[in-house]
């Protein structure tokens, strides 16, 4: 599958969004996206390759000074994070061998060189991270799930050392996303198992529990609605209460899929819409309240669109 990636931009009706760029530089498939919080990079998980950099206004590719991505593995996930102290974004990814690398903007040039890279003690793909907006002025909060049914709650100092706050080993559930809660809990969800419980982010006691009625190969979160969505791996994605009993809210439909394989759904315009891919190359927006197609975006004529990344300050979405 050649990669390339596609960026769109929010737009006056009646076309919604509108495409700003094509970006190609790669002939693997992409399983992370991650604009910056301030909109203006885009990271790429390159399989092998590491993670690729774009500048999304010039269009151009930056460099980075980590060289070892070929002993780590294929990259399954990446987020960027700030802490209350600095605007510096940190990039942070995960592995398929259970590293987790962190690269920031070097003092002397644009340049993002690695600060930290540590494999994790099970060694397991790395398959969600999640960073806390209110990280302290010295320490970067991190949440990582990982392949073996392990929640790591870690923290990077100020002299870029890794440190383990807590892990907790999950009985039955391999961690696919994790959301924070408002209540300061930690929302985790299941790989293919429907489970969706909430954590308490001090220790990783289980609080609550539910089984939804469908299967999660991926999920977003909007806690001021109080609600999440899921890929629900059959006719598209599925609404739920975060406080509810595991009853569908609604169905955003995309039709039944050739195969069956997770893709990334997320919350767009302070929840009001529902963004999702397909395997027939179409991306979907939904309106959430109704579960009506607001508008659907051509990525290819055919194939998987798996990843998304979405950036609410700039009204950009990207996707693959």
């Amino acid at each position: 599958m050649s990669f390339f990636a596609l960026l769109f931009n929010k737009s006056a009706q009646p076309q919604r969004y509108k495409l700003l760029a094509c970006l190609t530089d790669y002939n693997g498939s992409i399983h992370a996206l991650a604009i910056s919080n301030d909109g203006h990079l885009l990271a790429c998980g390159a399989g092998t390759e590491g993670i690729k950099l774009w500048d999304i206004k010039s269009r151009k590719e930056l460099t980075s000074s980590s060289n070892h991505h070929e002993l780590w593995g294929t990259v399954s996930c990446a987020i960027w994070a700030t802490t209350m102290k600095t605007t510096a974004e940190t990039l942070c990814y995960g592995t398929g061998l259970g590293y987790i690398i962190f690269l920031r903007h070097s003092l002397t040039d644009e340049k993002l060189q690695e600060i930290c890279a540590r494999r994790l003690a099970s060694g397991f793909e790395i398959t969600c991270l999640l960073w806390c907006s209110a990280s302290s002025e010295s320490n970067l909060w991190i949440v990582v799930g990982t392949r073996d049914k392990t929640i790591h709650v870690l923290t990077l100092n100020t002299s870029s050392q890794l440190q383990s706050v807590f892990a907790v080993r999950l009985e039955n559930t391999v961690p696919k996303s994790v959301a924070f809660a408002d209540n300061q809990g930690i929302y985790v969800f299941g790989l293919y198992d429907g489970n969706f419980m909430r954590l308490k982010d001090e220790d990783g006691e289980i609080l609550q529990e539910i089984s939804c009625k469908s299967v999660i190969d991926h999920a977003a979160v909007y806690p001021k609605r109080g609600v999440f969505v899921v890929d629900n791996a059959t006719d598209g994605f599925t609404l739920y209460r975060l406080e509810g009993t595991g009853e569908p809210v609604r169905t955003f439909a995309t039709g039944l899929p050739n195969v069956s394989v997770p893709k990334q759904v997320a919350f767009r315009e302070e929840g009001k819409v529902v963004v999702g891919g397909s395997d027939h190359g179409l991306v979907y927006i939904f309106e959430r309240k109704t579960g009506q197609i607001i508008e659907t975006l051509h990525h290819a004529d055919a194939g998987l669109v798996q990843t998304i990344s979405v950036s609410a300050k700039t009204g950009r979405k990207e996707c693959h």
